[in-house]
């Protein structure tokens, strides 16, 4: 990506009968967005029409393209992912809608793939209707790490600026009834690895402080109310810290939110879905952010749900919307940043102080044992 044209954001529908175009072209409708980046819809020509005349924003202009090589960049632009008609009920999730929301999420990925996009900013989809489609995944989480991982393993964060709080999740989207025997120290330590790394390159916090949450009520109470804390938690805590991750619990999360003990730390890894967003939601408000982490994209989407019960009444707030964007671009220009430091680096040097005089020696090989690096 050069430096001289802007960031290219795709952005994808989301479910058709929900509030995701309502809350796409308001968070677009500052004409001094595109002086940003160039956002990429995804979606359909014929869709977008009708929720711009629904929603009352015949105003809001858009550049319909056929082809990725049409991009403009400097103007919103909606790539027409299909020509053909699609059924709308609003508030509903149907097969239509989420045959729609998935083609939209491919295209994206395929886009990305080709680097014709840089980052992807997706709109909310319904679990329901995806799997009426036919869509394998649980959520976008583990749709990107499938089709974008690398290899890699994602982490769901959620994040907000005011107040400064991230909440990471072990688990995602499972039963609540599997959760216990999902938390392994080996996945909980690979899991605040993996955070560790993505706070120093994606939020350039160079020794980042995690708190790690209990599973169960009152962190166990030393075995009688749960032996996880004791046997599986802290001593992947511990096993974290003896590699230079400053990791530290486990926090019982009732007291650990209600005192704000939360605001010491940069980030916070919960056990399971709804230990770590519940709190997370109360306290971000209209403006959480859910950022897929871990995986060579940069991905990241508004922290709320398809909102069926608001769908075509103007009253959508596209807040969360437009923070999900200025995030993508905020991560990945200090991902950037942090892959350009590190570039070409000095040779490292060693002084040899194991005899009776100090030398200066850079026949060495990096990280030599025994050696003083400087």
């Amino acid at each position: 990506m050069s430096k001289e044209r802007k960031i290219k954001v795709g952005i994808t529908h989301g479910d058709i009968n929900g509030i995701g175009y309502e809350v796409i072209m308001k968070a677009l409708a500052d004409e001094t967005f595109t002086d940003l980046c160039t956002p990429v819809i995804f979606g359909s020509s014929r869709v977008a029409a009708h929720w711009r005349k629904a929603c009352g924003m015949e105003d809001f202009r858009y550049n319909v393209i056929s082809s990725v090589r049409d991009i403009r960049d400097g103007e919103v632009n909606l790539l027409n992912i299909t020509d053909e008609e699609i059924k709308l009920d609003p508030g509903v999730p149907t097969a239509q809608s989420g045959a729609a929301a998935l083609l939209s999420l491919q295209k994206a990925a395929e886009a990305f793939r080709n680097r014709d996009i840089d980052v992807i900013v997706t709109a909310p989809i319904n679990k329901e209707a995806m799997k009426m489609a036919g869509f394998p995944f649980p959520g976008h989480t583990e749709f990107f790490e499938n089709e974008l991982g690398d290899g890699y393993k994602a982490t769901m964060i959620l994040m907000c600026d005011q107040p400064s709080v991230r909440v990471a999740l072990l688990t995602t989207h499972l039963p609540i009834g599997q959760v216990a025997q999902h938390v392994t120290t080996e996945g909980v330590v690979e899991k605040l690895r993996s955070l560790h790394n993505t706070l120093r390159k994606d939020f350039a916090i160079e020794r980042p402080k995690i708190a790690v949450l209990s599973l169960n009520p009152h962190a166990g109470d030393g075995g009688a109310i749960g032996t996880e804390e004791g046997d599986v938690i802290t001593p992947a805590i511990q096993e974290a810290y003896n590699r230079k991750i400053m990791a530290f619990g486990p926090y019982a999360a009732d007291g650990f939110f209600g005192s704000g003990n939360y605001a010491r730390f940069d980030a916070i890894l919960a056990m399971y879905h709804d230990q770590g967003l519940a709190p997370f939601k109360l306290l971000a408000m209209e403006e959480g952010v859910n950022f897929t982490a871990g995986l060579p994209l940069v991905r990241t989407s508004p922290d709320h749900g398809t909102g069926y019960d608001i769908v075509g009444q103007g009253v959508a707030d596209a807040a969360s919307m437009r923070c999900a964007i200025y995030t993508a671009i905020d991560i990945l220009r200090r991902r950037l940043r942090y892959i350009r430091s590190r570039s070409n680096p000095l040779k490292k040097q060693y002084v040899d102080r194991s005899g009776d005089r100090e030398v200066l020696d850079l026949t060495k090989a990096d990280n030599a044992p025994g050696e003083i690096l400087i």
